[in-house]
Parts: structure tokens; sequence; C-alpha cells
């Protein structure tokens, strides 16, 4: 209980940095703390984090004099595990590695939580959904009326995913190695190369994760990369390459012939992704980082590549599951700085597309400002681009059933509750080979779909490309 006060204290107080690093660095400093209680101490606080709006209005209710770790762990305590008073009192005693004892105002206060569950009807539903108020009319406008059963689905603890790297291995063989280790895993129902663990376990130290045969990529993270349609040949930029996950993905769907260019703004993330490529057996990548020394080269790249996949930076309120920290450290500041940031990445991106060819625009973000209303402001100033509905894209990209609801959507749009995924959005675009009619015109509405299924235009895919000869390491970091 001490450990999980003390972390939850440097989570609060560190805001500016994930939860999940700020953990990470906690246990780096304390490794007299054994894997079991890591475990225990990482699963409570991160339940907290999921119902801290919860606990922060009964502390509100009761008067409680501050919001210290203690006094959230102790109300989580009483509420959720129905811990009485006087246990907790036996548990916050000073002992050797114990808490500090509760004063008598703490004491005060925690009485009045001795009979009551988490939830209270007089509970708005912001508090009871453990979102922060300002964010709910950005979800109703996503969800509708269904918002509150969306919202709620994403405060579950998030299921393990791995990604086969087909490089290495078929799906069946990774599956038969992982349960040589002891780890069941089942098929993923639209992912075709996505298996998920049975039981949550950690893969990292196994044969099959070091030997490159599965990567750990969320289910949705994986769609959006199929998205683009990587075919042997072609060549690819990842424009916000991030972590790498989505660069590996592309790479091993082009079976390490043609060229992958993979961009950031942070080069230091893009020279750690080495060791994640070379695992991967990846080696048609090049690093470039997003920056004024590259700016002549983008310029001279102007057109040339027949996909390029804008993996936008973005709220992250997709990842609530996984990083619920995320729900409190999010400000309205926060969305207005990165709505013209999306969008001038997306202009710029945008450039690189060959005529014919695709740009997919993604965010693991479930908000409209984010996402439709992005790609509506984009399309209003480019009329070279048009929209290709993902059902048109899906057997030939993805190859599994598509999910019913995506039937008549002209976006990817997953949730944890209707998909079992996290929360992303993905829009897929086309540039059109010739310029759009002017009014009066008629046009086909499925002009140059079939593009973004089939390499483009003089391409063949078995040949090689260039940067296939010379090939350097890029991706992300270690997961």
């Amino acid at each position: 209980m001490a450990a999980t006060i003390e972390l939850l204290d440097e989570i609060v107080s560190r805001s500016d940095r994930p939860a999940d690093l700020v953990a990470n660095a906690f246990f780096r400093a304390r490794r007299f703390i054994g894997g079991g209680d890591r475990r225990a101490i990482s699963e409570r606080v991160w339940g907290i984090l999921r119902r801290y709006g919860q606990l922060a209005w009964w502390l509100d209710r009761t008067r409680h004099p501050d919001r210290s770790g203690r006094a959230i762990v102790g109300a989580d305590l009483m509420l959720v595990e129905k811990v009485p008073l006087h246990d907790l009192q036996a548990m916050f005693d000073g002992g050797r590695y114990r808490p500090a004892p509760l004063d008598e105002a703490e004491t005060r206060a925690l009485r009045q939580l001795d009979g009551h569950s988490l939830s209270h009807p007089q509970q708005p539903d912001w508090v009871r959904l453990n979102v922060q108020e300002w964010v709910v009319p950005h979800l109703r406008e996503a969800y509708g009326e269904s918002w509150g059963r969306e919202i709620a689905a994403l405060e579950t603890p998030p299921p393990v995913d791995l990604r086969v790297n087909r490089l290495k291995a078929t799906v069946e063989e990774a599956q038969r190695a992982l349960a040589r280790e002891g780890i069941e895993t089942e098929r993923m129902l639209y992912a075709p190369n996505g298996l998920r663990l049975k039981k949550r376990l950690s893969v990292v130290a196994g044969d099959a994760f070091q030997n490159g045969l599965v990567e750990i990529q969320d289910e949705g993270s994986q769609l959006v990369a199929a998205l683009v349609d990587a075919q042997p040949g072609m060549q690819i930029v990842d424009y916000c390459a991030g972590a790498g996950g989505k660069t590996l993905a592309i790479a091993a769907g082009m079976n390490n012939k043609g060229r992958v260019v993979a961009m950031d703004v942070l080069e230091t993330r893009l020279d750690r992704s080495a060791q994640r490529l070379r695992r991967a057996g990846a080696h048609n990548v090049e690093r470039r980082a997003l920056g004024p020394d590259n700016a002549k080269w983008l310029k001279r790249q102007k057109g040339m590549f027949d996909r390029v996949l804008v993996d936008a930076p973005c709220t992250g309120t997709g990842t609530w599951r996984r990083n619920p920290d995320g729900r409190w450290t999010l400000s309205p500041h926060d969305l207005a700085e990165l709505l013209p940031k999306q969008a001038g990445i997306l202009a710029a991106a945008s450039r690189l597309v060959k005529p014919g060819g695709g740009l997919i625009y993604a965010t693991c973000s479930v908000l409209p400002a984010e996402n439709e209303r992005q790609i509506d402001a984009f399309l209003e100033s480019h009329p070279d681009f048009a929209v290709v509905p993902i059902a048109d894209l899906w057997p030939d990209a993805i190859g599994t059933p598509l999910p019913p609801d995506l039937a008549h959507s002209p976006y990817l749009r997953l949730s944890p509750l209707r998909h079992g995924t996290d929360g992303f959005f993905a829009a897929a675009l086309v540039r059109r080979s010739s310029p759009p009619p002017s009014k009066g015109e008629v046009s086909s509405s499925h002009e140059g779909e079939a593009v973004l299924r089939d390499a483009a235009d003089g391409v063949d895919p078995s040949a090689p490309a260039s940067g296939d000869t010379s090939p350097d390491d890029g991706g992300g970091k270690e997961p």
C-alpha cells in the first residue's frame, strides 16, 4: 500500500509525463520490489486511474482534507474492495514499510464511506464514466446517445495483442512457438496476422518475441497498417512513424521488396529503432527526421510515393483503457493546439503522394474534431483527393469478414465496445490521376479506388525499387 501511494503521488505530480514512463522509472529505482509486488502495485494504480473521477467525487462529498495518494487509495479500498474503516486503520499504522497512521480529519472523512459503493445516484454522467466534463460534448458528437456505453468499454483492462511477423513465421508457426512457452493465444476476428493472449502474460522475454516472430500491437493498430495495403515493390512513407509498429507491419507486407521511409520529428526515437527492425528482419526501411535538415529531400520527393501513412499526433482518447492517466491530463488547450498541427501534417504529407497513389490518415482518437472534421477540411482545400470507402478496400487489403457497422461507413472507426480494439480512426484517400471535373460534369464516384488495392500504375510489384540494396534500419522503441 505504501508503494502504491508513493507511485500514485509521483504520477500525479509528473502529469507532464505518461504514467507508464513514470512507473517504469519508479520500479527501476526500487529493484528490491519483487515481480509479484510490481504487478500488484501496477494493477492497483491503473485501476485507481480508471476510476479516479468517482473517487475524487467521494472525497469532495466527504470533505476529505486533501487529494493525496493516501486519500485516493484509502477511498478506493473502502468503496471498491469494501475494506471496513477499522481494517483500513490497521493497514495505515505507521509500521515498517506501511503507510503512516490516519489523522483525525482523514478518519472523519473516510468514516462517511463505510457501507457505500463507488457509484452513487447523485453522480453526474461524466463523473460516473470517469471523464472530464469538457470532453462530454465531443463524445456525444462521436457516439450520440450510446456515448456512455462506448466510454464504459474504455474503462476495461485491455488484452495483450500480438502481430505475427510474416517475414519470420506464419500465424500457425508463431502460435505453436508461443504455446511451447506456455502462452496460449487465439486468432483475432479482424486482423489477419493477429493473435490475442487468452491470459495476460509477459511475452518480451520469450524466444518467440526475441527472435522476431511476434510484435506487441493492438488489433486496431494492425488494421490501420493493413489499410495501407503495402505490396512488394512499392514506395511508401510512414510520415509519423513514432514507435514504429505500423512501419514494421508495412515492411512485412512488402516482403522486404520496395522501400519504406520512416519519418518522425524525434530523431532519437528513430535512432533507437534499429534493434527492433533487426529483430524483425526488416531490411527495406530507411529513417529520416522531419526537420530543416531534410526539407530539401522532402521537396524533391513530391509526388513520388505509392502510399503515405499519416498516423497523426492526437489526444489519444482511443487508448484510455491502456493509458487511463490521459483521461485526467488532457485539456481543452491540448486539443486546440493539436488541431492545426494535424491539418498541417496532413497537408505536407499529401504532397508526397503520386497521382493514383493512396493517402491514409489515422489517429488513436475518438473525437470527431481530430478525425472526420480534419478530413472534411482537407478535402475542401485539396480537390485532387477523394475518399475511398473502407468497405471497398477491406476485401483485398484485409480479407477477413467486414464488421457490419463499417459496411456503409466511408471511414474506419474502431472501438472496444464494438470491435474489441482500442479506439481508432482512419480515412483512406486517393489522389486522382486527373483533375476533378468542374461543376456540371459527371464523374464516377469510384474513380481511382482500385489503385489503393493494387500497385500504382507502371510499377511491377515483383521488381525491387530503389532503396532495396542499401537499406537502413528504422521503426520505433521497444514496447
